[in-house]
């Protein structure tokens, strides 16, 4: 975003909190015969990386994911989607934005010229009301997006907003040995065009742990106007989106087991890939070795060992406001035993919050 556009915004809204605190996240789920993220260059088959033997999935399927569940199950309106089940392109998105919202901006002054002659949508205007823009849509808060908005200078033909909240690609952090091979499927329907049922192959992995890692910027936050109340509906659908929206043949078969988000006390600070400090053990807290690790059918095969991660969380304690914090019932966990005890960790002086996900009604 150019500073003439970040000035604009400053001077309209001056009544927007953003977050002030950065946060690191640690999302695993787990995928039981299924394909988490087909690869459209690959006969869909499941995303590996076949020399270290992981599952990948694409931060794009998880945002996909988010924003699914925020616009069906939470009635918030979402900027990268398709209308009436037909896709469209960024343009048609921002005039059917204004469609949309017609008898609010009818009633206010201030928003009247984003219709033009003819009562007709007029895209081109919202780039004196980005303030507005924002608050319509909570995907562009998290995730940022290139919107096709010239300034009120000419100059330029887009806006690009980049999202605070971030994740890099997700992977298995168990031993993959896919895809397991498919057999033929078949319909009974033709096919356009053709006379006979199509055919196909339907790829899938037998298990996968999945991790992501992700962060969400304070700074970023002060462009695209994040607030905390965004960050509620963030974990509540990190937590409830692939439950809801992982329904298709394909997806069926995925579900969340452990959020951990860290909420430090600044905008200045980030660790680190909390992956790298999660361990797979047996239930007698054994080591699971690597190729061991493709044995690995459900849930109830294994623990997840975060010792290392309470470690680190101790190393950075100073830096720490809260922690948001969710499970599985199913799951087993060890080494986080004094975060679970109650509300508040105390370690070594510091008392740091902990919130158990997901809130209480009254609480949000």
């Amino acid at each position: 975003m150019t500073e003439e556009t970040q000035t604009k915004m400053e001077n309209k809204v001056e009544t927007i909190e953003t977050i002030k605190n950065n946060s690191e996240v640690l999302f695993l789920y787990d995928a039981k015969m299924c394909n988490p993220n087909g690869d459209p260059d690959d006969e869909n088959k499941p995303r590996m990386d076949y020399i270290r033997n992981i599952n990948l999935v694409s931060d794009v399927r998880l945002k996909r994911y988010i924003r699914d569940y925020l616009m069906e199950h939470k009635k918030q309106e979402i900027f990268v989607c398709k209308i009436e089940d037909k896709t469209v392109d960024a343009t048609g998105r921002l005039k059917k934005l204004i469609e949309d919202n017609k008898t609010e901006i009818e009633n206010n002054e201030e928003l009247k010229d984003l219709f033009g002659e003819g009562k007709k949508p007029n895209e081109k205007n919202l780039y004196n009301h980005l303030p507005w823009l924002l608050s319509k849509l909570i995907d562009v808060r998290f995730f940022g997006a290139t919107m096709p908005l010239k300034s009120e200078t000419g100059k330029g033909s887009q806006i690009t907003f980049t999202g605070p909240v971030q994740f890099n690609w997700g992977h298995s952090l168990n031993k993959s040995n896919g895809p397991i091979e498919s057999n033929t499927i078949t319909s009974i329907f033709a096919g356009a065009g053709e006379k006979y049922g199509t055919m196909g192959k339907d790829y899938r992995v037998a298990y996968s742990l999945i991790g992501f890692h992700g962060i969400i910027s304070a700074k970023r936050a002060e462009h695209t106007k994040l607030t905390d109340k965004d960050i509620d509906l963030f974990d509540d659908a990190m937590i409830n989106a692939i439950p809801m929206e992982a329904t298709t043949r394909s997806k069926t078969g995925q579900e969340p087991s452990l959020y951990i988000r860290v909420e430090y006390n600044s905008g200045d600070f980030f660790c680190s890939d909390f992956r790298r400090y999660v361990k797979i053990k047996d239930k007698k807290g054994n080591d699971i070795l690597w190729d061991d690790s493709a044995k690995l059918i459900s849930i109830a095969d294994y623990t997840i060992d975060l010792s290392e991660l309470s470690t680190k969380l101790k190393d950075i304690k100073d830096k720490i406001e809260k922690i948001h914090f969710w499970k599985h019932m199913d799951l087993e966990i060890s080494g986080f035993d004094e975060l679970l005890k109650g509300n508040e960790w105390k370690v070594n002086g510091k008392t740091i919050t902990i919130i158990k996900l997901p809130k209480p009604k009254e609480e949000k």
